[in-house]
């Protein structure tokens, strides 16, 4: 479909690239998946849609057959995409972290569903809890290279889904001014959520107009059904003013058809069913296309996704997303290594990399994880944001314009000059600018190296994380307005004051 390019006017508020360029699916391909999705949406469709969905859907053209099936007309589907949200923005709490949905830039970001924390300097897995989620925001909200933060664990000392989520919430938002995804179990939690952002916003018209958080929503049971509770969560909110990205997570072989492109089918339909529920309940809501089918090893089941075979399956969903010109997310940089070593390095690099060459706006997952999502490490947060510094730089390209070229500076050095260029003004002038600089990547000599005592990467990323979390407490959220939310919520917010700094 065809994409505009609108001026660019204005800058990306962090250190954002130019995505595009690597291109596995030809037109001929896409053409065969799209025509294969309007195929599946309009004869096989969706079961289990609640009531509220059926009515939405069915009052707009869709058609509820005497199977309970929701099926898609393909004229529905297509107008939906014509007048679907396009270039949409998600704000930060600061207006420095607003990112721009415009297919012309990448964004890397957290993401998951980790069950441990991975302590990378005892090489051992424990239960996450809620001041992990905490720490990894405010880790973040230092981290240029990471632009927005979803809770990347799960706090498995909250028992109550009430208190799961929206504590959950409370720490990323505490944590980080940077735009934050969050979750909701059941359609009640979304309320108190809302009352919450409002509350920080300072008003619920100053938060419609700059929503700083959007709604991760797993709408489908896959295959091609719907879920109960996250459809009530989705209608909720699109009330309240949430973006949502729409997530369809179907593991390959299992609940997508084992052939990739079969689960792109699948996975694309998915998500295209859901842009159409939004658009029934709030024509042109900022809704994300969120295809994430997973990998899975052929000889075991289990999955992999840290897999080529991933990397492709992410790369062909952010394709079909550009064709149809809609804001695209993928998930990449979920290695299957336990720890940060040489194998998490490898496979989250590399389809970090792709990721973004792909053209997808977003990249969740992209750093920190392990394990295949089972576990979130926070020095991995900070080496991975190394690593993506690394792919935003590289993905960069160079200036080659006539300055850069450097024609006059090579005369002048060459023929008037001291045959070198140490001294020269442009060096001078490039060394404070343009170049990537690691975190605790080193770039020593083997004598400085033996001098300091051989420190490896780990230590360096241990010795960071202790300093940051001594010392970081964000106070984004003033002070007085965290004695007005715990006031309100009472007992809810379990995150101690001391936790936060005192």
């Amino acid at each position: 479909m065809k994409k505009t390019s609108p001026a660019d006017s204005d800058s990306p508020a962090r250190p954002a690239v130019p995505g595009g360029g690597y291109l596995p699916l030809g037109p001929n391909d896409i053409e065969r998946i799209h025509e294969a999705v309007l195929t599946v949406l309009e004869t096989v469709g969706f079961a289990d849609a609640i009531p509220s969905c059926i009515a939405a859907l069915t009052g707009i053209g869709a058609e509820l057959g005497t199977d309970g099936r929701i099926r898609f007309p393909r004229n529905l589907v297509l107008d939906t995409i014509g007048r679907a949200a396009r270039h949409i923005t998600l704000h930060g709490q600061h207006p420095r972290h607003d990112m721009r949905l415009d297919g012309r830039r990448v964004y890397y970001g957290t993401a998951g569903v980790a069950v441990n924390l991975v302590d990378a300097g005892e090489r051992t897995y424990r239960e996450s809890r809620l001041r992990d989620i905490y720490d990894a925001a405010r880790l973040a909200e230092g981290l240029d290279n990471i632009h927005f933060f979803q809770r990347p664990m799960v706090a498995r000392d909250i028992a109550d889904p009430l208190e799961l989520d929206f504590n959950t919430l409370y720490a990323c938002v505490s944590g980080t001014s940077k735009h934050v995804g969050t979750s909701f179990t059941v359609r009640g939690n979304v309320k108190p959520a809302l009352e919450m952002l409002y509350m920080i916003a300072g008003g619920e018209e100053k938060f419609r107009a700059r929503p700083f958080v959007s709604n991760s929503n797993a709408f489908v049971v896959s295959p091609m059904k719907f879920a109960e509770d996250a459809c009530g969560v989705l209608e909720e909110c699109v009330k309240g003013g949430l973006p949502v990205l729409l997530l369809s997570v179907g593991q390959v072989g299992a609940t997508a058809p084992a052939a990739l492109a079969g689960a792109v089918v699948q996975t694309v339909a998915e998500v295209l069913a859901a842009l159409v529920y939004v658009n029934a309940l709030r024509p042109g809501h900022p809704a994300i296309f969120g295809a994430w089918p997973f990998a899975s090893d052929r000889r075991t089941g289990a999955m992999a996704g840290g897999s080529a075979e991933q990397a492709m399956l992410g790369v062909a969903c952010a394709q079909m997303a550009r064709f149809y010109d809609l804001p695209c997310g993928t998930a990449a940089g979920m290695t299957d290594a336990k720890l940060p070593d040489v194998q998490s390095g490898y496979e989250k690099g590399i389809t970090d990399l792709i990721a973004a060459l792909s053209g997808a706006d977003l990249v969740y997952e992209a750093a920190g994880m392990h394990a295949s999502l089972l576990g979130f490490c926070l020095e991995s947060l900070i080496i991975d944001n190394d690593m993506l510094g690394l792919c935003l730089h590289g993905r960069a390209g160079m200036d080659v314009d006539a300055g850069q070229l450097s024609a006059a500076v090579i005369a002048e050095t060459c023929l008037d000059g001291p045959g070198h260029y140490l001294s020269h003004p442009q060096t001078v002038k490039l060394a404070r600018s343009g170049q990537f600089h690691p975190l605790v990547g080193e770039r020593w000599s083997p004598r400085e190296w033996e001098e300091k005592g051989r420190p490896d990467i780990v230590l360096r990323a241990v010795a960071e994380k202790q300093r940051v979390l001594a010392a970081r407490f964000p106070r984004h959220v003033p002070r007085a307005m965290d004695e007005r939310l715990r006031a309100r919520f009472g007992d809810l917010i379990c995150l101690p004051r001391a936790a936060m700094g005192g």
